[in-house]
């Protein structure tokens, strides 16, 4: 049987999705970019800089654990976690941007910047940033502004300017399009850290290279402290990055099966939810080509998550391809299922996750139930939930808090 072949060809296409469709303007950037991360890969000083900076700099590796309790709760399959959440900066997004600061480094660049929607990504890049010595922008939405204002803060604090995107929908493509046209002005001094995998060709397969790590130590931390293999493997897709570096290590064993969590929100129509699978066409977007939610005229439909890093209408291309080979299942969590997986982590085993991480460990929780004590599963929590602490106040209802912040100064 003919094996697929999950790696880009040289026009940047995962099968029908991806490709290099961007500005003219943008083509010798993107082409020098590409040259140099095809070099980098394979050169020792490249990985041993990016190894000792995984390890000094980001904390890994990250844990893998065993939710006993969340387990015997349930009384299923075997719950194991990968703690992404302690990794610095409190999310997987540190991986590609340690990376791509390495890359920034080796192109002669002097500034950076990056479009963020959950705030993690922002925090990374602005972290990579003051350790690498960049000056650093970061595009932001003003919604999510509003619902990610202590990762806004902690941008600022590390030294990054933060533009809100005040057209559009206010969320992360418009940052993503407000990125674009500054990286268009200032191309030749500015990297854009892109922050999942998605995008014009290189990025998508730069950030799969960087976030394989997550996958990688999963396989053998499984194997080496507990002499098992995942039989499934959940992660939350926004863009894809996080879920993209837990599956890559597994994507040739098709024992292990692979699911991919969208935003499901609270509803079907347009604009309450965030379901690129379920709900999208194929189109060509801020660079690549895959499925996005659109309307019929083809415009980018509104989208809806309590997550902000999932609130997104479109998905990374590789993923596209997953999808139609069947490599990977693709669901969706609704938003009170995805609180409810917060508070059971919390109460069970004494950890947040972010909202992203919470859709995997809904579906986590609803799949264990379903399998025998034998099997295994691991679920990639992403980030914890630090940021989502306003979002979390309002959506459990708690008075105190909320009257709280509404009354700071007084508490100062």
């Amino acid at each position: 049987m003919k094996k697929t072949n999950y790696n880009p060809n040289a026009a940047g296409y995962y099968g029908p999705y991806g490709g290099q469709y961007a500005p003219e303007l943008l083509i010798p950037a993107l082409e020098e970019l590409t040259a140099c991360f095809l070099k980098a890969k394979s050169d020792k000083k490249f990985l041993k800089d990016l190894s000792l900076a995984y390890r000094d700099f980001v904390g890994r590796p990250t844990p893998l654990m065993l939710c006993e309790n969340l387990t015997k709760h349930i009384g299923g399959a075997k719950i194991f976690i990968k703690n992404e959440g302690l990794a610095h900066t409190g999310a997987h997004k540190i991986n590609h941007c340690v990376g791509q600061a390495l890359l920034a480094k080796r192109l002669g660049k002097k500034r950076i910047i990056a479009e963020t929607g959950a705030g993690q990504h922002g925090v990374a890049t602005a972290a990579v940033c003051a350790r690498f010595g960049f000056e650093c922008v970061v595009y932001m939405g003003a919604i999510d502004i509003e619902r990610q204002r202590p990762n806004v803060f902690w941008i600022e604090q590390l030294g990054a300017t933060v533009k809100a995107v005040n057209f559009g929908g206010k969320r992360l493509k418009d940052a993503v399009n407000a990125a674009i046209k500054d990286w268009v002005t200032n191309v030749r001094d500015t990297h854009y850290l892109l922050g999942s995998c998605v995008g014009p060709y290189p990025f998508p397969e730069i950030n799969r290279f960087f976030q394989k790590v997550v996958g990688e130590e999963i396989k053998s931390q499984l194997k080496n402290n507990y002499g098992l293999k995942p039989d499934y493997v959940i992660a939350c897709v926004g863009g894809g990055s996080n879920a993209m570096g837990a599956f890559n290590a597994f994507l040739a064993d098709k024992s292990v099966k692979l699911i991919g969590v969208e935003g499901g929100g609270f509803g079907n129509k347009t604009g309450e939810h965030a379901m690129r699978f379920k709900g999208g066409k194929v189109g060509v977007v801020e660079g690549y080509k895959s499925y996005w939610l659109q309307d019929s005229d083809g415009q980018i439909s509104d989208t809806h998550s309590v997550s902000a890093g999932l609130d997104y209408a479109g998905v990374g291309p590789l993923h596209a391809y997953l999808k139609d080979t069947g490599r990977v299942e693709y669901d969706s969590a609704r938003d009170k299922d995805v609180l409810a997986a917060v508070k059971l982590l919390a109460k069970t085993e004494g950890i947040v996750p972010a909202l992203e991480s919470a859709h995997a460990l809904a579906k986590a929780i609803q799949l264990a139930a379903q399998l025998p004590k034998t099997k295994t599963i691991v679920v990639n929590i992403s980030g914890r939930g630090d940021k989502d602490l306003f979002i979390l106040a309002k959506q459990f209802g708690d008075k105190e808090f909320i009257k709280f912040t509404a009354n700071f100064s007084k508490h100062e």
